[in-house]
């Protein structure tokens, strides 16, 4: 049933007085029926702009469709076919720049909760199914990715689907990249990020950690190995500093150390 309400159906959070205790996730996601009546303010537009302002181009009427129909897994699928870190990207992706801000919906009111709505999705499937992805037959070429950040994962896993031998190089003890050691648990839980991760893993994907290339192997040597090309996501992760007096002082820390600090 279409739901012309010119608001978004409010997500769940902790209460302040509780959220201020823990580190836990605050927004506590969609419910079936919130994900639903959500789901009815989409307008099936014959030619979608939200589309247009995803940069996967996820098929975002479609899988809303069928959200609004209660064919969860089926939405999920439709996501997945062009994204392959859906739960990732319904929380952290800056839809309210990309897909949301082309909604037409948007002009006279809020857009559709594109973001909360493929997180429910992905979270609907990880409760309710996560069946682990099957392995694709081996074309036998190798490909090495450097970084386990949302540009290695993505690529990796890209690949194992079309059977290619992948092997992900991290240089931190942990995968995953800046959504393990730039965003905190209240925001991004790691157990989500490691089911992922785990994913990937089932593909037939190789992750190994504490391998930072060129220093522990270079990419000629990585050639050398046997591995056909080399993928290189290495993330954004040296800090900008605003040169004023003080910040070198003992103590100061930028963003990208701290967050590193507190999450690994």
């Amino acid at each position: 049933m279409a739901n012309m309400s010119l608001k978004k159906v409010p997500m769940p959070e902790q209460e302040p007085l509780v959220r201020a205790r823990n580190f836990q996730e605050v927004t506590l996601g969609y419910t079936e029926e919130m994900a639903k009546e959500e789901a009815g303010r989409c307008l099936k537009c014959k030619k979608p702009q939200c589309v247009e302002g995803c940069p996967v181009n996820v098929r975002i009427p479609e899988f809303i469709h069928e959200v609004a129909e209660g064919n969860f897994q089926k939405a999920y699928e439709i996501i997945t076919s062009t994204n392959a870190l859906p739960a990732l990207s319904g929380r952290v992706c800056p839809q309210e720049s990309q897909c949301e801000s082309k909604c037409v919906r948007g002009i006279k009111g809020e857009p559709v909760a594109i973001g909360r709505l493929e997180r429910f999705v992905a979270d609907w499937y990880r409760e309710n199914v996560n069946a682990m992805p099957e392995k694709a037959p081996s074309n036998g070429i190798k490909v090495a990715v450097v970084g386990s950040g949302p540009a290695g994962l993505t690529c990796a896993s890209d690949l194992a689907k079309k059977g290619y031998q992948v092997s992900v190089f991290e240089a931190l003890h942990t995968a995953g990249g800046v959504l393990v050691y730039g965003i905190p648990e209240f925001r991004l839980p790691k157990a989500i990020v490691a089911n992922e991760v785990t994913k990937l893993q089932a593909q037939g994907v190789e992750i190994m950690t504490n391998m930072v290339i060129g220093r522990v192997l270079t990419i000629d040597e990585l050639f050398g190995m046997g591995y056909k090309a080399v993928f290189v996501g290495s993330g954004a992760g040296l800090p900008m500093f605003m040169h004023i007096p003080g910040e070198s002082l003992k103590g100061v820390l930028s963003a990208n150390e701290y967050l590193t600090r507190t999450n690994l």
